[in-house]
């Protein structure tokens, strides 16, 4: 027979374990033995039993619910003690999993150190990450219970974790530093360099991403070192600057080899050590940017140097020129991949116009000097025993022209190879520096006149040289327009202009002054009762005109169609001048007929030689000798006043004084009549219109020895 139930739980364990447990069993089914027999005693109560069920059951809810409550809340009470044990004892293990770890650092130290001794650097980063690990966790426990104090105890111990750190990162520093020239020989140690900081660098992402503790010496960001490493490599190489020389050619030579050690060395990575990073270095970027800005730099440390024209030249040419050429960034080589067009200019655009003024300023100075030295040896041409050469024209003419626009011309043109706007500042500069090389010409040429008023044999080929100058001018105001590299822009300025006029002006004027000086003691001859009768003075001014017309044409046709004119000028004022100034009285009317047949005969003979020499009757101030001879030669006083009124309309340059004085000449105007004539001439007053060539104006007549009036507010 098998137990029954109450034996079963009376041979079960938890009877002998638990007495006070069947004791309170009994006393409850006791409790609810009593209360169900009163319930159920009476049959009316029996009706309301699902109700009691209900209840009852509600209660026991309740009881159990509190039961478990103060089961859980004793047993939470009792094993926390065990937990603190528990923990204890996982941290105890985790101690002496670890210690044999610990115990052999120092071991592992010098094993690292021996790896790192034999440049075996894979290993060695191996072991030495291990450590650090090791390190980092022990640190992160202490960290995350609060146990700081602890820390200074285990950097202690690890303490030669940063010596090891600091021994492998040299080396990785010296491979970086000598990259170039690994990753064409050896470039297993370059690529495990590069392993060793990409390791280091996983491991600074991951610690900084989740940002709860970071050991010491985190991060290392060796990354960053390997590019600033490179780049203090890149830049001390070939960027140290030594002093310039200041003259040129120290520069081009340092340029370059500049040029041919970048080009080398971006091709080397190019081709090569891109094969041995990481894509995302972008190390050819990296490399090109770091050449770029190190030229920056060194350029702006040339420019603080005193250079010279041709070493500013060099460094423009340089960096505007060369540097993006095929020959340098352009080179087939490194194209397309090479790309400096993102980058900022070389030379800044203030840089760059710096630069430029500083190069003009110094080309100013040679252009200066070279001219100055032209003109010395122009001057000592002008003295010397000899006639200025002539072209194959015969034209007389000198170098200068040809030397001042040849320097000019070769300082725009290589101008030109650099920039658009250091051409345009040649340009401009270079026709300052001609307008003021004209002013010094010009004064060197007064200078010269002044000698030879002084004594007129010195120069012995003075006239010669005049007219040497006068064909210089012309040519240099013809080539001045083809200075300008644009066709469209040729246009001489005026203050140029106006400087070449002035040079024209003044040879001219000291030309005419010898033609005057020749001319005058004739010219004091006129007039005279001799000149009356007949003599040959205008004869003999005609051989001096003639001969210096002979010496007019070594100038070129439009130069030597001037000097006629003002040539024919002169000797009309100077015939007037002294007709005028001497004041000759005709006593009777044949007299008057005589002097009228001498100024016809003087008149026509100076017009025929002038005619004879090319100067049209058109262009001839000699006309006013005509027209001055038919105011004499008028029979009828009376009709004076209508003819001077067309005379005056002709040269409205001419003065009352002027007019007075010649009707003095006539010796039989009254005053009645002289009266008129002057009244007439008060109530139309000349204006000069444009372009008249003034002929009376400069000749000043006498006053006269009785003044008398004329009109009211007027006295001569």
């Amino acid at each position: 027979m098998g137990m029954s139930a109450e034996d079963e739980r009376a041979a079960s364990p938890r009877d002998e374990e638990w007495p006070e447990a069947e004791k309170a069993e009994k006393l409850a089914r006791g409790a609810a033995l009593k209360w169900a027999s009163g319930v159920f005693y009476c049959p009316e109560k029996l009706e309301g039993l699902g109700h009691y069920r209900r209840r009852e059951t509600q209660r026991n809810s309740s009881i159990q619910s509190r039961l478990k409550s103060t089961v859980q809340s004793y047993l939470e009470g009792g094993l926390q003690q065990m937990r603190e044990l528990m923990e204890e004892h996982v941290q105890l293990a985790s101690v002496v999993q670890v210690l044999p770890q610990i115990f052999s650092v120092h071991e592992v130290f010098s094993h690292i150190l021996q790896l790192l001794h034999g440049q075996h650097l894979l290993e060695a980063h191996v072991e030495l990450m291990m450590v650090e690990q090791l390190r980092d966790d022990i640190l992160s426990q202490l960290h995350l219970r609060g146990l700081s104090s602890a820390q200074a105890t285990v950097l202690s111990y690890f303490g030669g974790l940063q010596d090891l750190n600091e021994s492998l990162a040299k080396q990785l520093w010296d491979i970086v530093g000598s990259s170039l020239q690994l990753v064409r020989e050896d470039p297993v140690v370059f690529v495990t360099a590069v392993r060793i900081i990409e390791r280091e660098e996983k491991i600074d992402d991951t610690l900084l991403l989740e940002a709860t503790f970071l050991p010491p010496g985190r991060p290392k960001g060796w990354r960053q070192k390997f590019y600033q490493v490179l780049q203090d490599t890149i830049t001390g190489a070939h960027f140290h600057a030594p002093r310039m020389d200041a003259e040129g050619p120290g520069l081009a030579k340092h340029l370059a080899a500049l040029q041919k050690d970048i080009v080398s060395e971006l091709r080397v990575v190019k081709d090569l050590m891109v094969q041995c990073v990481p894509a995302h270095y972008n190390i050819l970027s990296v490399c090109t940017a770091t050449y770029h800005q190190a030229l920056t730099s060194h350029l702006q440390e040339i420019l603080r140097e005193d250079l010279d024209k041709q070493g500013l030249f060099l460094l423009l040419e340089w960096a505007l020129r060369v540097y993006h050429s095929p020959e340098m960034m352009g080179h087939p080589d490194l194209l397309p991949e090479v790309d400096v067009s993102a980058l900022d200019p070389l030379m800044s655009s203030e840089l760059v116009d710096q630069t430029e003024r500083r190069y003009v300023m110094k080309v100013k100075a040679s252009v200066f000097e070279w001219m100055q030295r032209t003109l010395e040896v122009e001057f000592k041409e002008w003295f010397r025993e000899e006639e200025p050469e002539t072209d194959h024209q015969g034209f007389f003419q000198s170098a200068l022209p040809a030397i001042v626009m040849q320097m000019l011309n070769e300082n725009i043109q290589v101008a030109s190879l650099i920039t658009d706007s250091l051409q345009q500042k040649i340009y401009n500069m270079a026709l300052e520096e001609l307008e003021a090389f004209l002013g010094r010409l010009r004064e060197a040429l007064v200078q010269c006149g002044k000698e030879h008023q002084q004594d007129r044999a010195v120069p012995k080929y003075y006239i010669s040289h005049l007219l040497a100058v006068l064909n210089n001018n012309l040519a240099l105001s013809n080539s001045v327009s083809s200075l300008h590299p644009d066709t469209a822009c040729r246009e001489v300025p005026a203050s140029l202009q106006a400087a070449l006029d002035r040079m024209q002006k003044k040879a001219t004027q000291l030309l005419l002054e010898e033609l005057l000086q020749d001319l005058q003691p004739l010219c004091l001859q006129l007039p005279s009762r001799k000149w009356l009768s007949g003599s040959q003075l205008v004869g003999s001014m005609c051989e001096v005109i003639d001969k210096y017309a002979k010496d007019f044409s070594r100038v070129r046709k439009p130069l030597f169609t001037l000097l006629l004119a003002e040539s024919e000028l002169l000797v009309a004022n100077q015939y007037l001048r002294a007709l005028l100034q001497k004041k000759m009285v005709c006593k009777s009317r044949e007299e008057r007929g005589q002097l009228c047949h001498r100024l016809l005969q003087d008149a026509t003979q100076l017009r025929e030689l002038f005619c004879g020499l090319g100067l049209d009757k058109s262009q001839q101030s000699l006309e006013a000798v005509f027209a001055l001879r038919e105011l004499i030669c008028l029979k009828d006083p009376a009709l004076l006043s209508l003819e001077v009124l067309g005379f005056i309309n002709k040269y409205p340059d001419v003065s009352d004084e002027h007019i007075s004085t010649l009707l003095d000449i006539r010796g039989d105007v009254s005053k009645e009549v002289r009266h008129v004539v002057l009244e007439m001439m008060a109530q139309h007053p000349q204006v000069l219109p444009e372009g008249y060539r003034p002929i009376f104006s400069t000749i000043l007549v006498p006053v006269p020895e009785l003044p008398f009036c004329l009109r009211k507010g007027k006295c001569a």
